[in-house]
């Protein structure tokens, strides 16, 4: 993936999907049943699947006549770099104005801080 490539809210739909099949890989009739109702159309999908491979999110290789879509990245690693670029972009990188701002709009009671303050003294050690 380029570097501060996101996705569209389509287009991470489609990699939500993606990343959800077994070895987050497939063709494009598997995807498509991943869809709620209404379904997009076929070749709806199929220009996402595109796009998606052109940003480089997804690649494909040829098996018979059709072609089986794989995840270049795991769901993990957008997620962080998503989140990495919203902390950057909205909070001038501050990794304390982030989870202030977070803390504040969820309203979060003393058992859920707790439960944050106990993750990150988990991860100094």
């Amino acid at each position: 993936m380029e570097k501060n490539k996101q996705l569209t809210k389509a287009e991470f739909q489609v990699m939500d999907i993606l990343w959800s099949l077994p070895e987050q890989s497939g063709f494009t009739g598997d995807i498509l049943k991943g869809y709620p109702d209404p379904k997009p159309a076929y070749t709806t999908l199929a220009t996402f699947l595109k796009i998606l491979k052109e940003k480089g999110f997804v690649q494909s290789e040829s098996v018979g006549k059709m072609l089986r879509y794989s995840a270049v990245m795991k769901r993990e690693e957008y997620t962080r770099s998503f989140m990495k670029d919203v902390k950057n972009t909205f909070f001038g990188g501050s990794l304390l104005s982030f989870v202030s701002f977070f803390a504040k709009e969820e309203n979060l009671g003393q058992e859920e801080i707790d439960q944050i303050i106990d993750i990150i003294q988990k991860g100094k050690h």
